[in-house]
């Protein structure tokens, strides 16, 4: 065991200024491990799903099936364990066929808006290859915020 190591107690006690003191070994140290125990986490939770599926996923389907429904939640029990199933929804829309419904309805003179949630945008790529007059008009419509910046810690060789 490294006199480096600190264990996951003690970073969860530590202030961030105090974290952020620590000299750049810990630090690195720190970074691996839980990039290790976050991958490690990960894999557990997909393996461990995968054995609720197994273990009560046919008994989940026939209950949503019983109920007439294909998505939602249902109850099952287990002996004292209660175990709640939850299948979402999940929507997705074909968006050559969305755009030739709102010609349409723009075409009777209706407004789109009034049914379809529209949101435009333009790639950054494709901006950044404009020619400088046809940027020029859309820049007043972008606005460019930075993201939450991410952190890659490495220690190299004392040579």
């Amino acid at each position: 065991m490294s006199d480096l190591t600190l264990y996951p107690a003690d970073i969860a006690a530590m202030s961030v200024g105090q974290l952020a003191a620590l000299p750049p070994a810990q630090k690195a140290e720190i970074s691996r491990n839980l990039d290790e125990a976050l991958a490690w986490l990960k894999q557990a939770r997909a393996k461990f799903d995968a054995a609720l599926d197994a273990a009560y996923g046919e008994q989940a389907r026939a209950a949503r099936i019983e109920a007439g429904k294909d998505f939602g939640i249902v109850h099952l029990q287990d002996g004292l364990l209660r175990v709640t199933v939850e299948v979402p929804k999940r929507v997705s829309w074909d968006q050559a066929q969305l755009a030739a419904i709102a010609r349409r309805i723009a075409a009777a003179g209706e407004k789109v808006e009034d049914y379809l949630d529209v949101e435009y945008s333009v790639s950054e790529s494709r901006f950044n290859n404009w020619p400088p007059a046809l940027r020029a008009g859309f820049e007043a419509a972008r606005t460019v915020k930075p993201g939450k910046p991410t952190f890659r810690l490495a220690l190299v060789s004392e040579e």
